[in-house]
């Protein structure tokens, strides 16, 4: 099917009405990525590297990541009828229940994550009214998150694209305040304090340059999560090309950003001064060192603005991922329900059920959340590693591809994103990968109702092997956890 093909097949569908531009996607993919983490970057960044090994592990990281946004615009243009991107391709290429537990895990850490957001706004809330609390799980910041939560839902449930308006809009208005963070550090840069210990060999306890690089590495490793965004949209996008467009757009864009601001910082205060600024919002301290409290204050509302933009583009993924599943017959039937605007109500309600009730548990129980946290976390970089890997498939095989037509270049691209997939994986710590599967191992019932109810074989040889080993692995980890050799704290 070719893809003019399939983009007049969209202009058809019921969801023809929240079509979306190349603006729109771009917003979606930007949004997702640039969310807190921006705003912490100074301080993240220096506590462990010097301003060369930090330039050193921003170039790793951008070409892993610039392979996975190839990844991302190649396979939406060769594989046109393939929607809801890590779900769809993970489906595509290995079969249906590592497709589900592609969908299951990303849909688990967006839904999960969107509760640490949430707790993020009113906790950064707290420097301009402190009975929010520095931690954001307080009563009144637990009532205030429940009140935005239900807000956004109302938004999505008017239609996907007045949300998707909106989101523009909260992009625009977090990237007002980095870039007028970007300008003045600029005219305040000093060379002499960025260089004045530019190897880090004047700070021992930072240790050798291979040991900054990897401390940067770690830091850059969830900065572009949800470079994904405009493929998981692909059902709605106007124009099949303009999502590989907004991907690599979306990530220049963050990757400049990401750049500025934490190199530029080095040229405001030294290595030892950045570390030990206050980790949430240091960018706030940075700008304050010159400029004065007015532009501190200035960069704490961009950090509340920015966190709610990507807690928006993350509930609209966190619905549309379970919502294309369903329309499968992937998950259960009631994922796939939408309203008279074409919003997945289903899967949107079922989701954000789920955050109102881990909002209560953050206020009774936050440690117990964090350690599900991290554990969701891991979840989500699966699907990565899926994506490079059927690309890479694609690749080899030269299926999609023209007769004749060079395959050397997505050969490359699909195997750097499957590597770096994998590292990133690795990075985040095998025990988080290993406590995983206990969240992926309560999909499973999940799957097996989803495919009876369709009349379908659950599980062929291999599925079944696999789910054994999932069963077995959360079982390993279950007991570890129990026997106190790992923990997700």
């Amino acid at each position: 099917m070719s893809i003019q093909t399939v983009d007049v097949v969209r202009a058809q569908s019921p969801v023809a009405s929240a079509k979306l531009g190349l603006l729109p996607l771009v917003a979606l993919v930007v949004g997702s990525m640039i969310g807190g983490g921006v705003f912490s970057l100074p301080q993240n960044i220096a506590k462990g590297a010097s301003p060369a090994a930090v330039i050193i592990g921003w170039l790793i990281t951008g070409v892993g990541m610039l392979a996975l946004a190839f990844v991302y615009q190649g396979l939406a243009t060769r594989k046109p009828a393939l929607d809801a991107g890590p779900y769809a391709y993970a489906r595509a290429g290995f079969g249906d229940f590592v497709g589900f537990n592609s969908a299951w895990g990303y849909w688990l850490s967006a839904w999960i994550g969107n509760v640490s957001y949430v707790v993020l706004i009113f906790g950064a809330l707290s420097y301009f009214y402190p009975a929010f609390g520095a931690e954001g799980n307080s009563v009144q910041a637990i009532v205030g998150a429940s009140v935005l939560l239900w807000a956004t839902h109302a938004l999505i449930l008017m239609g996907i694209r007045q949300a998707a308006i909106i989101n523009v809009l909260t992009t625009i208005a977090k990237l007002a305040p980095i870039l007028l963070f970007i300008v003045l550090v600029t005219v305040a840069f000093r060379l002499p304090t960025f260089t004045i210990d530019l190897w880090g060999t004047g700070t021992p306890e930072l240790g050798s340059i291979l040991t900054q690089v990897k401390s940067t590495m770690l830091v850059t490793l969830w900065v572009f999560i949800g470079i994904e965004g405009a493929s998981v949209y692909s059902a709605r996008a106007e124009k099949r090309a303009d999502i590989g467009r907004a991907t690599i757009l979306g990530f220049v864009i963050a990757l400049c950003a990401y750049l500025a601001v934490s190199l530029l910082s080095f040229g405001i205060l030294t290595q030892p001064e950045l570390a030990d600024l206050p980790a949430a919002a240091s960018m706030a301290n940075v700008i304050e060192q010159f400029a004065g409290p007015w532009a501190s204050v200035v960069v704490r509302i961009g950090l509340v603005v920015s966190v709610a933009g990507a807690f928006l583009s993350w509930t609209l993924f966190a619905a549309e991922i379970p919502y294309r599943a369903a329309k499968e017959g992937i998950l259960p039937e009631v994922f796939a329900i939408e309203n008279g605007n074409g919003s997945p109500s289903g899967a949107l309600w079922i989701t954000n059920l789920l955050v109102q009730a881990f909002l209560v548990v953050t206020f009774f129980a936050n440690s117990t959340y964090l350690a599900l946290f991290y554990i969701a976390s891991t979840a989500i970089l699966v699907p990565y590693v899926l994506s490079g890997a059927y690309a890479l498939k694609l690749a080899l095989r030269g299926e999609g591809y023209g007769l004749g037509e060079r395959r050397g270049r997505d050969v490359f691209t699909g195997a750097v994103a499957t590597v770096y997939g994998c590292w990133l994986i690795y990075a985040a710590g095998p025990p988080y990968l290993l406590m995983c599967a206990i969240l992926y191992v309560l999909g499973i019932p999940v799957y097996w109702w989803a495919k009876g109810k369709h009349a379908r074989e659950a599980f062929s040889g291999m599925e079944a092997l696999l789910a054994a080993g999932i069963i077995l692995a959360a079982a390993a980890a279950g007991y570890l956890m129990w026997a106190g050799a790992i923990s997700a704290l």
